[in-house]
């Protein structure tokens, strides 16, 4: 699992003009998947977004998780993130998993993400064509893979 991890001010995602999901204070994701990825995956990912410390103490260092602030989380399904464009203009996407295999690993990330963070998050829908607004905060924006564990 590929996610970009943005620290946002507010973000929302809207879907035929319709807002499907919105938070304020906390964290966008962006999550691609492929066909290695499994429940192992899912409960490294979570724990280390979570955990990670990049929001501000008193002290403007970024010592706080999402959890100590209280913050909250809007998921995004982004099978981009396993673009290739190594060869030619038109990035490939044979890393990128099928629907099939990926919408079950979606809904389990989000359902342990909602456990782990104690509350409800927001999501899009999978697959949608959405728009995403975001006001970052910072910016302060990671790349983390699962399989490279970092």
């Amino acid at each position: 699992m590929r996610v970009v991890i943005q620290r946002v001010i507010e973000a929302s995602v809207k879907i035929d003009g319709q807002i499907k999901g919105k938070i304020s204070n906390g964290l966008l994701l962006f999550l691609g998947i492929e066909n290695s990825d499994n429940h192992e995956d899912i409960q490294w990912l979570v724990n280390k977004i979570i955990n990670l410390r990049i929001f501000n103490d008193a002290n403007e260092v970024m010592n706080k998780s999402v959890l100590d602030i209280d913050g909250n989380i809007l998921v995004i399904s982004q099978f981009t993130l396993y673009a290739s464009t190594k060869k030619g203009h038109r990035p490939s996407y044979i890393k990128a998993s099928k629907p099939d295999f990926a919408f079950p690993l979606y809904e389990k990330f989000k359902e342990e993400l909602t456990f782990s963070l104690g509350k409800p998050i927001q999501s899009g829908i999978f697959g949608a064509d959405m728009k995403i607004y975001s006001i970052n905060d910072g910016p302060v924006t990671i790349i983390i893979d699962s399989k490279n564990k970092e």
